[in-house]
């Protein structure tokens, strides 16, 4: 299988997935790039998000890859993580410990809570993460771990000094919360009761994905113009006091790469810069700053959208300040606020992306904003007009 039959296929993965876990798309896309790139992710949010449901069914798309998933505490021992004793070998006088389906033999491990890590396992975890090998507890050679990359997860972020040791070596972090989209949440609702369909199930074997990570990814070519434009979000994001480290940029260059590998390119361009608006914060509230830096520079229309985001998330706030108020007034803020706004947020945002997709510019920013306003517009429908959620969805069709 050719590496632009592979990008092929992972796109269509990330589709059908995108399709199956609602207001997930940038999500999924994030986290097989991160996986492209060979690097580890944080999806911070809280729980009930789908995350490990989402690594699971990643994973499973990749045929012949070793899937290892645990929950951490800080009692969690790392022969635990890494390989119980052999009880039966201790009682013939050997110390040894059993390897397979642990850590040590996974191709894509799901590491929930990673932040619990305990203070016994610290050390191996970060070996673990940083140059994939074990250290044995009988003190043998090291184990080199075949693994591409680990998807963690948690509801918060670390407050020590040794989870923030393991935070730092999440290249990616991406925040997830739950739905916000009134007519996804009806559709959720209704796939509890009724099977959905078969889906078309597209699947690409572990050895093309190993070959897209260690070969095809890394020959994808970095312009001058890519990097200068780095330089500048650079010195851009350090007048915001924003700084990150020289191994997290250089790091970083590789999910350029990955990122223009899975859109078939052999060539990384300004269009992948977006991907670093996961990579270039500590806290969630430099996100948006990240995110308006990075758009200021390779994509107008984006940035644009982000300030239609602003008046979108403006409505949001109005409509959670009037809870409990009557159903009149609730309409009359509709009529003379709300609807006309969002409207016009709309119809811009339908514009914005023609104009973005004619140049040949990412609409993903676009497509996220759209998908905000669609959440809020139908908030609106639902919570202050009583509208069915079931019809608000069949009008987004």
């Amino acid at each position: 299988m050719d590496a632009q039959e592979v990008a092929r296929r992972l796109r269509a993965v990330c589709d059908e997935l995108a399709e199956r876990f609602y207001e997930r798309a940038d999500v999924v896309r994030t986290l097989m790039v991160t996986l492209l790139a060979g690097q580890h992710s944080l999806v911070l949010g809280p729980p009930g998000t789908a995350k490990s449901e989402l690594a699971r069914e990643l994973t499973g798309r990749i045929e012949g890859a070793a899937y290892w998933e645990i929950l951490l505490s800080k009692f969690t021992a790392p022969t635990r993580m890494f390989g119980p004793i052999d009880v039966a070998a201790l009682a013939r006088g050997e110390y040894r410990q059993v390897f397979d389906g642990r850590a040590t033999t996974a191709h894509i491990a799901f590491i929930d809570e990673i932040f619990k890590c305990s203070t016994a396992a610290l050390n191996e975890t970060l070996g673990y993460l940083n140059e994939r090998i074990y250290h044995p507890e009988n003190g043998g050679a090291p184990i080199h771990c075949p693994l591409i990359g680990a998807i963690t997860a948690s509801n918060e972020l670390p407050s020590g000094e040794d989870s923030a040791a393991i935070y730092d070596r999440l290249l990616v972090r991406i925040e997830v919360g739950y739905l916000e989209d009134p007519s996804n949440f009806a559709a959720l609702v209704r796939s509890a009761v009724h099977r959905p369909e078969g889906h078309t199930r597209t699947t690409v074997e572990l050895a093309a994905l190993q070959q897209a990570v260690t070969e095809a990814v890394p020959a994808v070519a970095v312009p001058d113009p890519v990097v200068d434009a780095v330089v500048t979000l650079r010195a851009a994001l350090r007048r915001k006091e924003l700084v990150a480290s020289d191994r997290r940029w250089r790091q970083s260059v590789r999910l350029l790469q990955a990122s223009a590998f899975l859109d078939g390119r052999t060539e990384a361009g300004e269009g992948d810069l977006p991907v670093l608006t996961h990579v270039l914060w500590d806290s969630p509230a430099q996100r948006p700053v990240v995110e308006r830096e990075v758009l200021h520079l390779v994509n107008p229309d984006a940035k644009e959208a982000l300030d239609l985001a602003d008046t979108i998330e403006e409505l949001e706030t109005q409509l959670d300040a009037m809870a409990g108020q009557s159903r009149e007034a609730l309409s009359e803020w509709v009529i003379t606020h709300a609807h006309g706004r969002l409207a016009t947020a709309g119809k811009r945002l339908e514009q914005l992306r023609r104009e973005a997709a004619a140049a040949g510019r990412s609409t993903a920013t676009i497509d996220r904003v759209t998908g905000r306003q669609r959440a809020v517009r139908a908030r609106v429908l639902t919570e202050a007009l009583g509208v069915d959620a079931s019809m608000v969805q069949a009008q987004q069709l």
